[in-house]
C-alpha cells in the first residue's frame, strides 16, 4: 500500500476513482479508502436526488466508483464525487415543461405548497405559489419551469384544480 504523499501525487482532479466506503459521518460526510488514503464525499455530491443521510445512497463496506473533485496536497485532502458521473435526472424535467401531473402536496409554506412531480419516495418537488393544501393533498398541476442550475420546479394549478 502507498504512503499517502506519493499516492496524492498521482491523483488528478477530474480521474475516475474506485474505493470502499469506511465510515459516514453524523455530520453528511462520507469517508471512502481509495487504495491507502483516505477521500470525502460531502453529502451534497452523493446524488441529484434529495436525501435525508449518506446512508440513504451508500453503506460502509460499498464498493464505489467516483470523480475526483479536488486535491490538496497540502492539506492532503481529495474530495470525490458520486453524482458527477450521473446524469442530472432533473434534465428530463426540462422536457415536461408544459405537462399536467397529479402529485402529493409535501409541504405547505406561507408563499403556497410544493408538491412531488415524479412517483418515488426522493422524487423533485415544486412550488405552487399562492395555494393553501394541506399536506398529502393530492393535486393537478402544469410544471411551468424547471431551472437545474437552481433546482427549481414552478407549478401552476390546473385549470380544474379547485383553488
Amino acid at each position: 500500500m502507498d504512503t499517502p504523499a506519493p499516492l496524492l501525487q498521482r491523483l488528478r482532479r477530474g480521474q475516475v476513482c474506485t474505493g470502499t466506503v469506511v465510515e459516514i459521518a453524523s455530520f453528511g460526510v462520507t469517508f471512502v479508502d481509495i487504495g491507502g488514503f483516505i477521500a470525502m464525499i460531502n453529502i451534497s455530491e452523493l446524488s441529484w436526488r434529495p436525501l435525508r443521510h449518506p446512508s440513504d445512497i451508500v453503506s460502509v463496506g460499498q464498493q464505489l466508483t467516483a470523480l475526483i473533485l479536488d486535491v490538496d496536497q497540502q492539506r492532503q485532502r481529495v474530495s470525490l464525487s458520486l453524482k458527477a458521473l450521473q446524469e442530472d435526472p432533473m434534465a428530463a424535467l426540462v422536457r415536461r415543461v408544459g405537462e399536467v401531473i397529479t402529485g402529493p402536496v409535501t409541504k405547505a409554506v406561507p408563499i403556497g405548497v410544493f408538491v412531488r412531480v415524479e412517483d418515488r419516495p426522493d422524487g423533485f418537488e415544486g412550488l405552487v405559489p399562492d395555494v393553501a393544501f394541506e399536506v398529502g393533498a393530492i393535486l393537478s398541476v402544469t410544471i411551468i419551469e424547471v431551472d437545474p442550475v437552481r433546482r427549481r420546479i414552478l407549478l401552476a394549478p390546473h385549470p380544474a384544480q379547485p383553488r
